[in-house]
């Protein structure tokens, strides 16, 4: 068996899957408890970049309401007014009410990819969120920041010391959307035999949900240049979310 005929019946093996999970997700749906999600970000676009197949997939589960907390306006570049609308906008594409998006404004949060923000302050900026909301679940980055963004991983520090001190209510569930190294990151629905062996919990979108968060990703004007325009047509993130629930270490 040649390389090209491995190639074409991987491409057809992952289409399978796909299909196969596309049926699943059908009859699945998140538990009774959870009502309040609330999906933890560090810049504008990271909800459309990163976490749209979960937020997608919650927002058609009834009795579910997604929020968006963004840890700040993006202002590297002085644009942080015009991002937040810009958020605003993408959100309501992905259906999400502009009352379920929160923007902090801090010094201490800037966007900046060279710093690790001060996990005692991001910790408590989301917590007191979560009690605002009554959240049942939490979602965030891992530690890696899916694009190794400093940022991105100051979210998921701060929700693991959240864990580690049990401050968190019982009742929520706290999980980390996974990283994975670049070749995975950027051959979407091929990456889906990998995802179906190694993931604990997963989202997928079907084409019109990708398609949904692509219109998201326009929503960002200002950000949408010709290598997110890549991103988002190769990116596994736009098609499938696979998670780890935060324990305490």
């Amino acid at each position: 068996m040649d390389i090209s005929t491995l190639i074409l019946f991987y491409i057809v093996f992952s289409l399978i899957i796909y299909t196969l999970l596309l049926q699943r997700k059908k009859t699945r749906s998140v538990t009774k408890t959870t009502k309040n999600v609330l999906i933890v970000t560090a810049h504008p676009d990271d909800e459309c970049m990163f976490f749209s197949p979960t937020i997608l997939h919650l927002n058609s589960t009834p009795n579910v309401n997604v929020h968006i907390l963004c840890l700040s306006s993006g202002n590297f570049y002085g644009l942080g007014h015009l991002r937040k609308k810009e958020l605003v906008a993408s959100c309501h594409v992905l259906g999400i009410r502009p009352m379920n998006v929160a923007v902090v404004e801090s010094e201490a949060l800037q966007d900046n990819a060279d710093i690790f923000w001060d996990p005692s302050a991001v910790s408590k900026c989301i917590l007191h969120y979560i009690k605002r909301i009554n959240a049942h679940m939490v979602v965030t980055f891992d530690e890696g920041g899916v694009s190794g963004h400093r940022n991105h991983a100051s979210c998921y520090r701060a929700v693991q010391k959240l864990v580690n001190e049990r401050k968190l209510p019982d009742r929520i569930k706290a999980y980390s959307l996974v990283s994975v190294f670049i070749l995975r990151k950027y051959i979407s629905l091929l990456d889906l035999p990998f995802c179906v062996l190694t993931a604990s919990k997963m989202y997928i979108s079907a084409p019109g949900d990708i398609w949904r968060a692509q219109r998201a990703m326009r929503a960002h004007g200002s950000q949408y240049v010709w290598f997110r325009i890549l991103y988002i047509v190769f990116s596994r993130y736009m098609l499938v979310n696979t998670l780890e629930k935060i324990s305490a270490c």
